[in-house]
C-alpha cells in the first residue's frame, strides 16, 4: 500500500477477532511524548504510553484527567476518624472513666485513637481504591508475550493501542504510529 492511499471505512472494520491491538516502538523519550500528542489528537481512547522511567508531562499529553482516587481516600479518611471519635464519645459517656487527669468531656484524651482510625480508613481505602481503579490483579495480559515489550523496564519506550478503540483500524494506526516517530510496530493478538 503506498503512502498516499487514504483508507476508508468503518472504525474497526479490519479488527481481526482475537487481536489485542497494535504496539510500537520509540527511540526516546521526546519522540515517545510527541506520539502520545498525535495519538490524543487522533482521538484514541483505549491505548496507553509505558516507558522505563516516568517522562515529565505525559499525563496531559496523553489527555488524561485526574481520577477520583485522592478524593475518595480523603473522604473515606476523614469518615474514619470522625467514625473513632464516634466510637469513644458515646462508649466514654456510658463509661466514664477519668483518664490521663481530664474530666470524661474532654475530647484530647481521643486524638490518638481518632488518628489512627483516620490512618487505617485512608490506607485501606487508599489500597482498596487503586485496585479497583486499575482492575487489578491481572493475570494475564497479552502484551507481556511480547519480547521487546519485555523490555520497557529496561531501555524501550512504548505506545500500545487496543483494538477495542472505537477509532481502531490496523492500518490507519499502524501508519499513525509511523509518522509519529515509531521505529517498529507490531500486532499483538489476544491469545
Amino acid at each position: 500500500m503506498s503512502s498516499t492511499t487514504t483508507i476508508t471505512g468503518t472504525p474497526n472494520a479490519g479488527t481481526a477477532q482475537g487481536t489485542y491491538g497494535i504496539i510500537a516502538e520509540f527511540p526516546d523519550p521526546a519522540t515517545t511524548f510527541h506520539a502520545a500528542e498525535v495519538v490524543r489528537d487522533a482521538g484514541y481512547a483505549k491505548w496507553d504510553v509505558y516507558s522505563p522511567f516516568p517522562i515529565h508531562g505525559i499525563d496531559e499529553a496523553m489527555g488524561i484527567k485526574p481520577n477520583k482516587l485522592p478524593l475518595m481516600v480523603g473522604l473515606l479518611g476523614l469518615t474514619g476518624a470522625a467514625l473513632g471519635f464516634a466510637f469513644q464519645f458515646f462508649v466514654r459517656t456510658d463509661y466514664a472513666i477519668v483518664h490521663q487527669g481530664k474530666p470524661a468531656s474532654a475530647w484530647q484524651v481521643l486524638v490518638p485513637v481518632t488518628f489512627e482510625f483516620g490512618v487505617i480508613f485512608t490506607a485501606f481505602s487508599a489500597l482498596l481504591g487503586m485496585l479497583a481503579f486499575n482492575a487489578l490483579p491481572m493475570w494475564f495480559h497479552p502484551l507481556l508475550k511480547k519480547e521487546r515489550f519485555l523490555r520497557v523496564s529496561d531501555d524501550r519506550f512504548i505506545i500500545a493501542v487496543e483494538a477495542k478503540d472505537a477509532k481502531f483500524d490496523p492500518e490507519q494506526t499502524k501508519q499513525l504510529l509511523l509518522h509519529a516517530g515509531a521505529t517498529r510496530v507490531e500486532t499483538v493478538s489476544d491469545e
